[in-house]
């Protein structure tokens, strides 16, 4: 069984997600973490679970999703995921924090890339990726069908929908992502968004506004 832990991190109040199940193996989704408290904070309930870290995986790569990540690339000595599309996006995050009066980042080098034909695996447990642009040129989005999640990273949020006037966003595709993938899942499917609460495929089939 998966067990997902969330945490807000950072001054764009973005989730960070790990995932890990009985092996201990986990996993780390859009590692957010900037300040120290909380990279400590993150540290600590690895400790505090007894886990190994085993994967650093990014959906997208804007800046507010990659304050952590090397940080957890060094603590953990882990290779970094992403799609092979979004390194444009990865190598601008200099650009990106000196607009936000960020300190300049040191990004992780060791680089795997994956997309909709790649199993995440980890543990006993597996997640199969579906290929959501439209907030970037290509964010992926990572399912669960035993369970019935999906970690969305932005591309949907509660009622919301993730912003497009971002390099590499279009409104089109993102809709067309959302419809075509996120949306064939079972309406109970719960999505775990990049910010805000949790929800579900039926919940915004019904009541996201963007999507009526």
């Amino acid at each position: 069984m998966i067990y997902i832990q969330s945490f807000t991190f950072n001054d764009f109040q973005e989730n960070t997600y790990i995932l890990f199940d009985e092996t201990k193996e986990a996993i780390i989704i859009d590692a957010g973490c900037f300040y120290e408290n909380e990279k400590h904070e993150l540290s600590d309930f690895i400790v505090s679970k007894k886990l190994k870290p085993v994967k650093l995986i990014n959906t997208h790569c804007h800046i507010d999703h990659v304050l952590g990540n090397e940080y957890c690339a060094k603590k953990y000595d882990l290779k970094l995921y992403l799609h092979k599309d979004e390194l444009k996006t990865y190598s601008d995050a200099e650009k990106w924090t000196a607009m936000f009066g960020i300190p300049p980042l040191t990004q992780p080098q060791i680089i795997e890339f994956i997309d909709e034909n790649s199993i995440v695996n980890f543990g006993n447990s597996e997640l199969s990726i579906l290929s959501t642009p439209g907030h970037s040129v290509a964010s992926i989005s990572f399912y669960n069908k035993a369970q019935n999640f999906v970690i969305a990273g932005d591309v949907l949020f509660r009622q919301s929908i993730g912003r497009t006037d971002l390099p590499g966003g279009n409104f089109d595709v993102l809709i067309s992502s959302i419809k075509n993938k996120i949306f064939t899942l079972p309406d109970e499917t719960i999505v775990y968004s990049g910010h805000g609460i949790e929800t579900t495929v039926g919940y915004e089939k019904t009541h996201n506004p963007f999507l009526q």
